[in-house]
């Protein structure tokens, strides 16, 4: 089912698991429409990350429930 807007969110981190992004706020993400979700990472060598849905960027960078992602409003 598509989203009927582009919805941005801060990526924040409890807990930095990896030792790699640190905490606080670690990302943007931006979903689109379709369910695709970018996300951004606040790094001095950024980076971006591609997914097919909010819901896999979150399995993959939630650390169960250690990381959130954050609706801007």
């Amino acid at each position: 089912m598509s989203e009927p807007d582009v919805r941005v969110y801060e990526v924040i981190r409890k807990v930095d698991v990896s030792g790699v992004s640190g905490t606080g706020k670690v990302a943007d993400a931006v979903r689109f429409p379709d369910g695709t979700t970018v996300l951004r990472w606040n790094r001095v060598a950024a980076s971006l990350g591609v997914y097919a849905s909010l819901e896999d960027a979150v399995k993959v960078h939630g650390h169960d429930g250690r990381t959130k992602f954050v609706p801007v409003s």
